[in-house]
């Protein structure tokens, strides 16, 4: 998947994928959402993401419809943190951002 964003390229085929996350449903089930987090080899991160028509990949279709749908999100390296701690485990979030011991 490729998208330009404000003139910059987002290719998950160039990037490297950090981790994926998935609501657990079935891919035939409407609220069906799973989500990639990867960055790029200038270091820019962003989400790849899919789902169905009840998830927040929707896409309108006319005639008060909506089908699912996929999308590009440029991140910050804040909040790619922010979702690799809510999504990924806890080796996966250390090995890209690191941590402090408690």
């Amino acid at each position: 998947m490729r998208k330009i964003v404000d003139g910059k390229r987002y290719d998950t085929e160039k990037a490297k994928k950090i981790g994926e996350w998935d609501n657990g449903r079935y891919t035939s089930d409407f609220m069906f959402c799973e989500e990639a987090l990867y960055k790029t080899p200038k270091g820019a991160y962003f989400l790849a993401g899919s789902g169905g028509p009840l998830s927040k990949y929707s896409q309108p279709c006319g005639n008060n419809s909506v089908s699912g749908g996929s999308d590009i999100t440029p991140l910050t390296r804040d909040e790619a943190a922010v979702w690799a701690e809510t999504h990924l485990s806890a080796d996966e979030y250390e090995a890209e951002f690191g941590v402090e011991d408690a």
